[in-house]
C-alpha cells in the first residue's frame, strides 16, 4: 500500500495539526457522546456483549464521528477501512468489497466507515446490502444528514442510528485542557477570551482545537491576548446551516413553532439564524403566510394582511430594507391570539368530501334558470336570507343524505370570540326556523 505521508509530498515526521495529535486513542477518551459511550450507552453495551452491529452516526461536523468509528474497528478486531462518498464510486466500492471478502476467508473481519454516506445515489446504497446481510463488513456511515430522508430505507432497516451531539461548553472546555497539557502551558487569552473562544467553535470540537491552534501561534511569548486582539486573529465559523438539507427544514421548524407558541424573542432569533445562514428571505416570507393563515386564522384576521403585505414589501424594497417588514410580521404573528380552527375545518371537510363522493346539493338551494329546471324542483322553497328579520333563513345547505357535520368549531380566542357567538346566534336561528335536517 502506498505510503500516506509520502503519497502527499510528507514525511513522517512532518508537523501534525494539534486536532490530529489530540485525536483520542481510547473511547473513554471521547468526549460528548457520554449519552453512547456511558456504561448505558448503546455502543458500550454492544462492545460489552462483543457484537457490533451496522452502524449510522448521525451529528454535525467536528463531533467525532471518524474517530469513533476507527476505536470501534481496534476495540473490536477489525481491519478499519475508510472511504469518502464524495471522493469514491463503484469502483471504489467495488475494491473495498473484495479486500472485505479476501480478508474474511482468512479469519479477518472488516469495519467498513463511510463518510458522508448520504452522498451515495440509492443505487450505490443498494450495493451494500448483499456485504451487510452476508456479514463481509460490518457498516459504519457518517452523515450529517436525516437518515430518514437521505439514506434508503433498506439500509437503514440493517443499520442501527446513533445520534451524536454538538459538543456542550464542558466538552469544549476538556478539549482545552488537554491541548494546555500538551502545549504544557496554559492558553494564553483573557477569562472572558476563552469562553469567546468556545462559541466561536459552535460545537465543533475538531474547529475548537484549530482555534486553540491559532492562538498558540498568535500569541507571543508572555501575552495574553484579550477578547479583541483574538477576534481579530482568529475568523469566526460560519453557522452550521444547509439550505437544502437539515438545517433549513429545523430553523424553519424552530421559527413556525415559536410562532405558534407565542414566543416573539425565540420566533426573531430563528429568523435571524435563517438571515445569518444564508436563507432567501422570500421562502421565509412565504412560510409566515401559511403560519398567519395556519396557526392563527380567525383570532386575527389582520395576521394574513400583515403577512401578505410583508411578503410584498420584501419584493419591492429587497435586502436589507425588506427584512424590516418581515420581522414586523414575526412579532406580530407571534403576539397574536392562536387558533387552527379554519385550518382543521379544512381537513374535515376534505375528508368529508372523499367520503360522499358526488351527492347533489339540496334542489332548494340549486338555480333554475329554465323552466323545465323549475319543473324538477330546482329553487323551490329558497328563502332569500336577507328578506328574514335575522338575515339568516337557517335553510339546509348540506345534501340531505349526510345530516349535518360539524367542520369549523371557533376557540373563543382573540376575534374568533365574537365568530363563536355569532355561530351560536346562527345555530338558535336553524333550530327555530327549519331544523338541521
Amino acid at each position: 500500500m502506498t505510503d500516506l505521508f509520502s503519497a502527499s509530498g510528507l514525511s513522517e515526521g512532518a508537523p501534525q495539526p494539534l486536532a490530529d495529535r489530540l485525536r483520542p486513542k481510547s473511547l473513554s477518551e471521547v468526549v460528548g457522546q457520554d449519552h453512547l459511550l456511558g456504561a448505558d450507552g448503546p455502543l458500550r453495551r454492544m462492545l460489552d456483549a462483543g457484537r457490533l452491529s451496522s452502524i449510522v452516526f448521525w451529528g454535525p461536523p467536528g463531533v467525532g464521528k471518524t474517530t469513533i468509528a476507527r476505536l470501534l474497528a481496534s476495540e473490536t478486531d477489525l481491519e478499519f477501512e475508510a472511504i469518502s462518498a464524495i471522493f469514491s464510486g463503484v469502483k471504489d466500492l467495488r475494491a473495498a468489497f473484495e479486500r472485505a471478502e479476501a480478508r474474511r476467508s482468512t479469519g479477518k473481519g472488516t469495519l467498513l466507515f463511510v463518510d458522508e454516506i448520504h452522498r451515495f445515489n440509492k443505487a450505490q446504497q443498494d450495493g451494500f446490502l448483499p456485504f451487510v446481510e452476508g456479514g463481509t463488513v460490518t457498516l459504519v456511515g457518517a452523515t450529517t444528514e436525516n437518515p430518514s430522508f437521505e439514506i434508503n430505507g433498506a439500509l437503514l432497516s440493517r443499520c442501527q442510528v446513533m445520534v451524536l451531539k454538538r459538543l456542550d461548553e464542558t466538552g469544549l472546555g476538556q478539549l482545552i485542557q488537554r491541548a494546555e497539557t500538551l502545549e504544557g502551558r496554559a492558553l494564553p487569552v483573557a477569562p472572558a477570551a476563552r469562553a469567546v473562544l468556545m462559541e466561536m467553535a459552535d460545537g465543533d470540537g475538531r474547529y475548537l482545537l484549530n482555534l486553540v491552534e491559532q492562538v498558540y501561534t498568535f500569541a507571543g511569548k508572555g501575552d495574553v491576548l484579550s477578547v479583541e486582539a483574538m477576534s481579530t486573529a482568529l475568523q469566526k465559523r460560519a453557522p452550521a446551516y444547509d439550505k437544502s438539507g437539515d438545517g433549513h427544514y429545523n430553523l424553519i421548524s424552530a421559527l413556525h413553532k415559536s410562532v405558534r407558541g407565542s414566543d416573539p424573542d425565540a420566533a426573531m432569533y430563528w429568523f435571524a439564524r435563517m438571515l445569518e445562514g444564508g436563507e432567501d428571505p422570500r421562502f421565509i416570507a412565504r412560510r409566515l403566510v401559511v403560519m398567519a393563515s395556519e396557526d392563527i386564522g380567525l383570532a386575527d384576521p389582520t395576521a394574513m394582511m400583515v403577512a401578505g403585505e410583508a411578503a410584498r414589501a420584501f419584493e419591492r424594497l429587497g435586502d436589507p430594507e425588506g427584512l424590516i417588514p418581515l420581522a414586523h410580521c414575526v412579532v406580530h404573528l407571534a403576539t397574536a391570539p392562536k387558533s387552527n380552527a379554519a385550518y382543521m375545518s379544512l381537513h374535515k371537510a376534505r375528508a368529508a368530501a372523499r367520503e360522499t363522493g358526488s351527492l347533489m346539493p339540496p334542489k332548494t338551494i340549486l338555480n333554475a334558470p329554465t323552466s323545465m329546471m323549475k319543473d324538477q324542483g330546482y329553487g323551490d322553497g329558497y328563502i332569500y336570507d336577507h328578506d328574514t328579520e335575522e338575515g339568516v333563513s337557517g335553510q339546509n345547505y348540506f345534501p340531505k343524505e349526510m345530516g349535518r357535520p360539524v367542520f369549523y368549531e371557533p376557540t373563543g380566542r382573540g376575534r374568533e370570540r365574537a365568530v363563536l357567538e355569532r355561530m351560536n346566534y346562527v345555530a338558535e336561528i336553524r333550530k327555530r326556523y327549519r331544523g338541521d335536517s
